[in-house]
């Protein structure tokens, strides 16, 4: 029932096979190893945490700690012996402490133990998974006898395996496992082609800021040689401190060791000349989001680099094709759009121009997964398609404001929606100064429809940063940490202090929608190859509700009639910002979803 991970030879997996009960279907926690106890049981049937091997067998979760080489055969003898008795199970105990016979050794304790994880459960997923609270009810019928147990095992994950949730989150699995094996090449009709990579030997970083030292960092866990520049010595000092600080923490978190965190410490270097630019495969740039900079940068390093190396450049709005104006070998341009912070955030956004070589794009994909990155292909154009589908989302949440919704509700509504964070928060953690110069890229390339709301100017034109400069729509602390709103930034606004009640039903339409029709659009303009690289894009790019699938089963969820009614409604009240797409309009007249009724 617990999977055995081989990859690593000193960890273990331990991960039940279904979210719901292969632990209560044993008859409950109390089937457990008693060392594991009834919090650090349900911990592992939340979360899948993973174990490491040692731990596991400290704790009692595993029999015995064995090479990888001779794993199955001692795997297949233990289940014999168990299996006719002449082995028992692993008897290791925790000492018996009084929080022992409080909580895990009577029903009183265990009951606790349960409503705490329920109410833990809850303030984390706010209601949107029920899987979770199922397989709580799961451990508890485990108590009242082991048939019962597994009476109820059976029944919750019948009714589990069949919910909206589970459909979707199927549907990101089986959506994520084909991207790993596509090669991001497509023909004229729209059909992948399988196009050898290039292996990436050396990577060079250009700018050593805060993504730039992340993009490095991911690379040098991979085993990837990193030449690391910027302008001055101070700036690369930061960049490596960058670097230390990524990979120290998978240290002290003991998912590497000593030796494997000085390797990759050693991967890195830094310059503030181009020496050891001369050899590399592919060159990231992360310089500032200017097209003279990245023109200059550009031009510099294809004069080093070998003629086969790549060039990428990780901006978030700037069209590819622009920057590739400053190349010789404007075929070897591409984008390369990672999320910040690089370490965390799982998507890579890779960019295509008309002229972009086939192989250029099959290595920049196949090196994005070699960094453990889900990768989408799209095609060229301002802001790509994940922030292009963010810059409306941001923009209406600035309107809100413009017309007196409070910066806490909005943040709340869309929290309830399921987004891991409100978008005034994420104004904050992206910083105020970046937003609104990508404002501004969207306004000139959208025209009127895409304008920066006046809320977001006026913060901008206050001096405020966000998070970063500890200044922004929320209070933070002198380590960054978020605290309340900052009631200083009302008068900044159009209607100033004075906040009205907009339904949590009002702010969560208008935000949605806008941003689903976007995407629509972005399909319908070429941009994604198809909703299935839209919804991924989104789920795991700006973190769109996972259990919704992404916008466009959202959308298929809704209905594209009931969409466009929606939006027809809005655009009354609004005019000019919430017009349906000719995609979503057509549909709606002929019926037609974005996903067959046997993939929904």
């Amino acid at each position: 029932a617990w999977r055995v991970c081989t990859e690593h030879p000193k960890t273990v997996l331990a991960l039940p096979e279904v979210q719901l009960g292969l632990i209560p279907g044993a008859g409950g926690t109390q089937r457990l190893p008693r060392a594991v106890g009834q919090q650090a049981a349900l911990d592992m049937i939340l979360t899948g945490k993973n174990v490491r091997a040692r731990k596991a067998a400290q704790i009692g979760l595993v029999h015995d700690l064995v090479h990888p080489a001779i794993l199955r055969d001692i795997a297949v003898q233990r289940a014999r012996e168990l299996g006719a008795g002449a082995k028992r199970r692993n008897t290791s105990a925790r000492a018996r402490t009084a929080r022992t016979l409080l909580l895990d050794d009577n029903p009183f304790g265990r009951s606790i133990v349960l409503r705490q994880a329920r109410e833990m459960t809850l303030k984390k997923t706010r209601g949107h998974y029920p899987a979770p609270l199922a397989a709580l009810e799961a451990v508890a019928a485990g108590y009242h006898g082991r048939e019962h147990g597994f009476a109820e095992d059976a029944r919750l994950f019948g009714e589990m395996a069949e919910t909206p949730v589970s459909k979707e989150l199927i549907f990101l699995f089986f959506a994520t496992t084909a991207l790993k094996k596509d090669s991001g090449v497509r023909a004229d009709d729209g059909t992948p082609v399988p196009v050898p990579a290039h292996d990436v030997v050396s990577l060079g970083v250009l700018g050593a800021g805060f993504m730039g030292a992340g993009i490095a960092a991911v690379a040098a866990q991979a085993g990837i040689p990193v030449r690391l520049k910027d302008s001055g010595l101070e700036r690369v000092g930061k960049g490596l401190a960058g670097v230390r600080d990524v990979l120290h923490e998978r240290l002290q978190k003991r998912q590497v060791t000593r030796q494997q965190y000085d390797d990759q410490m050693l991967l890195v270097g830094g310059t503030i000349d181009y020496t050891g630019f001369g050899g590399t495969d592919l060159v990231i740039e992360a310089v500032f989001e200017e097209v003279a900079v990245k023109h200059t940068v550009v031009r510099e390093v294809e004069a080093l680099v070998p003629a086969h190396a790549i060039i990428a450049s990780n901006t978030s709005t700037i069209p590819i094709a622009r920057i590739a104006e400053a190349s010789a070998r404007p075929e070897r341009v591409i984008g390369m759009h990672f999320f910040s912070p690089v370490h965390k955030m799982p998507l890579l956004e890779v960019i295509v121009t008309p002229r972009t070589a086939a192989d250029v794009t099959a290595t920049a994909v196949a090196f994005g997964k070699r960094l453990g990155k889900t990768v989408i292909v799209v095609n060229d154009a301002p802001g790509f398609y994940v922030n292009r589908i963010l810059a409306p989302y941001i923009n209406e949440a600035g309107r809100l404001l413009d017309i007196g919704a409070a910066i806490e509700a909005i943040d709340r509504a869309m929290l309830e929606f399921g987004f891991p964070v409100g978008p005034i928060t994420l104004l904050d953690e992206v910083g105020l100064d970046i937003a609104g110069k990508s404002g501004v890229i969207f306004h000139a390339a959208f025209g009127d429809r895409l304008a920066p709301s006046q809320s977001l100017r006026a913060v901008v034109e206050a001096g405020r940063l966000g998070r970063k400069g500890k200044s922004g729509f929320y209070h933070y602390d002198e380590v960054g940490k978020k605290g309340d709103v900052d009631p200083s930034v009302y008068p900044l606004l159009p209607t100033g202090s004075q906040r009205h009640d907009v339904p949590i039903v009002e702010i969560q339409r208008q935000l949605s929608l806008v941003m689903v029709n976007e995407a629509a659009r972005c399909l319908e303009e070429g941009i994604i190859h198809g909703p299935r690289d839209g919804d991924v894009g989104a789920v795991f790019g700006i973190g769109f509700p996972a259990f919704r699938g992404g916008p466009f089963r959202y959308i298929d969820a809704t209905g594209p009639a009931s969409v466009v009614q929606h939006l027809e409604d809005l655009e009354f009240r609004n005019p000019g910002r919430f017009v349906a797409c000719e995609l979503l309009v057509q549909m709606a007249r002929k019926g037609e979803r974005f996903y067959k009724a046997r993939d929904l």
